[in-house]
């Protein structure tokens, strides 16, 4: 098969969030959009955050304009402009005052006053949230598309692939992995139980390049017994949590992901990211991060280093395991 094809049957599923969204829906919470508005413009690209504020800037100088043709006494002024009194709006709450256009009244002063005052604790606002957009710390992590079950030194493991892709290094990088599937439990409720997947290597001093991350199969994981069906049936979640401290920075920044139990490729091997020019030089190439091969020979060793897999868990006759439902669509 080749590298660069990716099969059908493992498309990305729409089982859950590809990049740390929620996937549960709430209900019970506020619904006030101010309540999450300062982090949720700091989230936000800055396409949207720059409409935010031009939008919000239209608005509020137009609601000041109907107010100046409401009470009047905008000296040099077209009666009855709006487009006239819109653009004095402008130049007050900017604090541009080109001198054409003044208050001439006590109402109209009032307003121009509440205007400033307004205008002044705006730009205080645009200024911090903008400074904190610029200034904020990210980590532009890229996971590999799928994760993989195959062979590693021997021994069946599930794998994924991390690649840094900006210049500067994250130091002292961390990765915690979670499975998170759907248990019964001794009582007979069925809850949401999270398994820590231990790895082979949990730290990175300097993640710079390309770092393959690799849970060991074994009887104590809760991997063990599995099989792709099984897999697909029983695991809802598998998320990821990256952790380190940007070295330009020097503060903290994290990436996370997450894997449905579709997201899982069983039988294969990751294509190799590293090549070499013809004078020698290493290349790290990122846009292979995703490839992946189908092995036979893959297939079988797990087949033979793993139990044989029972058949799928179900409500009635299993005491430990729910079977998975598919996650909400996120909200």
């Amino acid at each position: 098969m080749d590298a660069k094809q990716i099969p059908a049957d493992h498309a990305p599923q729409a089982h859950g969030p590809r990049r740390g969204r929620s996937w549960v829906v709430t209900r019970a919470r506020s619904k006030s959009p101010l309540d999450d508005l300062y982090p949720s413009l700091l989230n936000a690209p800055w396409g949207y955050v720059l409409a935010f504020i031009a939008a919000d800037f239209v608005a509020i100088n137009a609601l000041f304009a109907a107010g100046y043709m409401l009470v009047g006494g905008v000296a040099n002024a077209r009666r009855g402009s709006f487009a006239d009194a819109f653009f004095f709006s402008v130049q007050t709450m900017a604090t541009i005052g080109y001198g054409q256009m003044v208050p001439s009244s006590l109402a109209a002063n009032i307003l121009m006053s509440l205007e400033a005052v307004l205008g002044l604790v705006g730009l205080a606002l645009v200024t911090g949230l903008i400074f904190a957009k610029f200034s904020r710390p990210t980590a532009r992590v890229r996971f590999s598309q799928f994760a993989l079950v195959g062979m590693l030194d021997g021994e069946p493991c599930l794998m994924f692939r991390m690649a840094n892709e900006r210049k500067s290094q994250i130091a002292e990088a961390t990765i915690h992995v979670v499975m998170i599937r759907r248990e019964r439990t001794v009582e007979g409720e069925t809850i949401w139980r999270n398994h820590d997947l231990e790895m082979r290597r949990h730290r990175n001093p300097f993640f710079a390049l390309s770092w393959l991350a690799v849970h060991p199969i074994t009887p104590r994981s809760p991997l063990y017994g599995l099989d792709a069906r099984g897999l697909a049936e029983t695991v809802a979640l598998i998320s990821v949590s990256l952790v380190g401290i940007d070295d330009i920075y020097a503060q903290t920044v994290h990436k996370r992901h997450d894997y449905s139990g579709a997201d899982i490729v069983w039988g294969a091997r990751f294509v190799d990211t590293l090549r070499e020019q013809p004078d020698g030089t290493p290349i790290a190439d990122f846009s292979r991060l995703d490839d992946y091969q189908l092995d036979p020979a893959i297939a079988a060793k797990l087949a033979a280093a793993l139990p044989k897999p029972q058949p799928a868990p179900s409500a009635d006759d299993h005491p430990t395991l729910a079977p998975v439902e598919p996650p909400p669509k996120p909200v």
